[in-house]
């Protein structure tokens, strides 16, 4: 078969393989964060330096693998249950350690990021006291339903400070007990719903909802009872699974749809791991039944599996208490290896300790309530609070496992240690491993790639690292406006400076900009960069060598050290996360700012726009077809071309191709055979690769003015 000349406007030597080989040699390695907490308490959620992958070579006993083609649920989050007691301790802080505390706890970019909060309906047993909405005795239509009491005084007040610092939390309500007078036995403890109620209960629910929504409050999801075969605490209600099928298919359910409250999710059982009998009656009987809720008081976590796959629906963990005062060591490295890595490997969406806050007396509490159930704070006074180990085992995978991250698989070689993998929806890769035994040289493989790392004995790390860590556009020999997504002002060398040391804000930018503006990004290696500046030729780097938030950025003279290295990974459509390799932390607009002088600094990457850069080429400085001596990049025509990205790279089936303007595209394999061609419109545009080999190939794009860019893809 003869072979297929190149196309009109390519050189011969773009073709030849040792082009090629120069062009591919260079690997862009992963920079990978990792978080520890140690059972010596050494270490709490505490930042470590920062380590790359490599290639994969040697064996370790102790090998993890990461393989993010096998996928399996969607998580929903992690947290606690803001128990009525939770809310008034929490009230009784003083305003500055109030608002410290909830957006230590729930802030999803500075925070622990904690997204679902499950709440009692009427009291719990760590409620000061038993109560219910309706205490009028045969008020079958709820004239006299109120929240008026404990819940509106203490517990709505802080929901909604909670909701305004994330509105995307979701709120799990379960009630302990109905009111007494629908009760076979009228007591709060123990007892069951008398059928002739059942009616009356369901609309003791929707009024619920009513109420709440009223507030700004929005439920996600109920439970029909908590532990339902749990007749001692106070309060409590028995419901076995036939009352349980009857009442939410001929009563709640139907209620809720007609109220306009069928999107709420009715998650059965809510109670241990020793019956799967019970849930699994529930789920398959029941069109209404979203799923069941578990507990680990009893029985193995593996329930949830053998519940998952008998009846296809979802699982959720939502209840573990910790014994106080309790061992920090004993029930961090129990709990982290059953109720969160145990209940997200047996398919939990949701994960959650018990109470959120109580006094130093383990309350308050119901008479009949639980005496030593150890909050994840504890309230000391009114500007004290002591936070406890249910605090760092939620917090310890709640900080990077997102909302709507996807687990992935995962498997280690060592039988004391215990993983999970996580594929967030910004793209970025999170692997929670428990160590159970002593300190532990560990190997993490993805792919081809590895690194290996040391694990303190009876301690969790948490690894975050973005997988498209690719270059951005090509074209990357000459000159670009960094330019920030939220204020479209780009980088600056404030008041043009010629010294080392001097600061780096944003400034609007008129025809690319000043040279103040302009910058260079230089190979650094392991797919880092040096990025400079062309006014002094100086380099961006962190003012201190600190791996915390809200340190500067500066320009300076060139130092062969982390602290001027940077990665830099597509967030999709066309912008880019820039990443300091120090402190792992990703470059940021200060305070949130469009102005023009605001600072910028480093902080923990939370998706914000602020934290999100488009690279605008403005100068090239290469001539066209040849490889870059310092990025071993194709550069290619000095005609300008409009910002082109591709995402996801490394891909597996298609890409999109996202231009700032319309041309044509030329996909071309390793020995310069050109794949396929089309045209390229304004905006996204889809690859299919489905059936390449994996490898890699070209993407070369070109406008009508005759501006080239090429882009490097890794099929996987």
């Amino acid at each position: 078969m003869k072979k297929q000349q190149p196309t009109s406007g390519f050189k011969a030597n773009f073709y030849n393989l040792s082009f090629f080989l120069l062009l591919f040699c260079t690997s862009y390695a992963q920079t990978v964060t990792p978080w520890i907490t140690s059972g010596d308490q050494s270490k709490l959620i505490q930042q470590q330096a920062t380590v790359s992958f490599a290639a994969n070579s040697g064996t370790n006993a102790s090998t993890i693998t990461v393989t993010p083609g096998t996928t399996y649920q969607t998580i929903d989050g992690f947290g606690w249950t803001l128990t009525e007691g939770s809310a008034e301790v929490i009230n009784s802080l003083a305003a500055t350690q109030q608002n410290n505390l909830l957006q230590e706890l729930f802030n999803p970019s500075t925070g622990l990021s904690s997204n679902v909060v499950r709440i009692s309906i009427a009291a719990s047993d760590l409620s000061s006291y038993s109560y219910s909405y309706n205490e009028s005795s045969g008020d079958t239509n709820m004239n006299n339903f109120s929240l008026n009491g404990p819940d509106l005084t203490y517990l709505i007040p802080i929901l909604k400070k909670v909701l305004a610092i994330n509105p995307n939390i979701k709120i799990l309500a379960t009630p302990w007990s109905a009111p007494r007078w629908m009760k076979t036995n009228n007591s709060w403890v123990g007892g069951s719903l008398q059928t002739n109620y059942y009616s009356a209960y369901a609309r003791y629910f929707v009024k619920y909802f009513q109420a709440m929504q009223a507030q700004g409050i929005n439920i996600w999801g109920i439970t029909p009872q908590n532990e339902p075969e749990n007749p001692y605490n106070e309060p409590s209600m028995t419901m076995n699974s036939a009352q349980q099928k009857d009442f939410i298919n001929n009563h709640l359910g139907p209620q809720m749809s007609a109220a306009g409250f069928g999107g709420i999710k009715i998650i059965a059982f809510d109670h241990n791991c020793d019956n799967t009998a019970y849930p699994i009656d529930v789920l398959n009987n029941s069109g209404y039944v979203d799923g069941a809720a578990f507990h680990l008081y009893s029985g193995n976590i593996s329930a949830m599996t053998t519940v998952k796959n008998a009846t296809g629906k979802n699982v959720y963990f939502t209840e573990q208490w910790v014994g106080g005062p309790g061992s920090f060591s004993g029930d961090f490295g129990w709990h982290m290896q059953n109720v969160i890595l145990g209940s997200v490997n047996n398919w939990a969406k949701v994960a959650l300790e018990w109470n959120l806050a109580n006094n130093p007396q383990y309350g308050p509490r119901t008479p009949g309530g639980c005496t030593t159930c150890l909050g994840a704070i504890t309230v000391n006074n009114s500007t004290s609070y002591t936070r406890n180990s249910p605090y760092y085992i939620i917090g310890q995978i709640s900080k990077f496992v997102k909302n709507g991250a996807v687990r992935i698989g995962s498997s280690s070689t060592n039988g004391s240690i215990t993983t999970s993998a996580f594929k967030n929806t910004d793209g970025s890769t999170v692997l929670v491993i428990y160590n159970a035994g002593g300190s532990n040289t560990v190997k993490v493989v993805q792919g081809g790639n590895a690194f290996n790392y040391t694990v303190p004995a009876s301690s969790a790390v948490s690894f975050k690292w973005t997988d498209n860590t690719t270059p951005p556009p090509s074209g990357f020999p000459g000159y670009y406006n960094i330019v920030s997504r939220l204020s479209a002002k780009g980088l600056d060398v404030a008041n043009n400076a010629t010294t080392s040391g001097s600061p780096i804000q944003q400034w609007e930018l008129t025809n690319g900009g000043g040279s103040n503006q302009r910058w260079r990004f230089e190979n650094a290696g392991n797919g880092q960069y040096y990025i400079r500046v062309k006014s002094t030729g100086m380099y961006l780097a962190l003012a201190s060598a600190s791996t915390a938030d809200g340190i500067k950025v500066q320009q300076r003279s060139f130092t062969n050290d982390n602290t001027s290295k940077w990665t830099v990974a597509s967030v999709g459509d066309g912008y880019y996360r820039i990443d300091n390799v120090y402190s792992g932390k990703a470059l940021d607009v200060t305070d949130v700012s469009t102005a023009n002088g605001a600072l910028i600094q480093v902080w923990a990457y939370g998706g914000g726009t602020n934290q999100q850069w488009q690279l605008n080429q403005v100068e090239s400085t290469a001539k066209m077809g040849q490889p870059d001596k310092d990025t071993n990049e194709i550069t290619d025509s000095t005609v300008m071309v409009k910002s082109l990205s591709v995402f996801p790279n490394p891909a597996s089936n298609t890409v999109t191709l996202t231009s700032g303007e319309a041309g044509t595209y030329t996909l071309i394999g390793l020995t310069g055979n050109i794949i396929s061609t089309g045209k390229v419109t304004e905006g996204e545009n889809t690859i299919d690769i489905e059936n390449l080999s994996a490898g890699y190939y070209l993407i070369r794009y070109e406008n009508s003015n005759g501006g080239i860019r090429t882009l490097k893809l890794l099929k996987e």
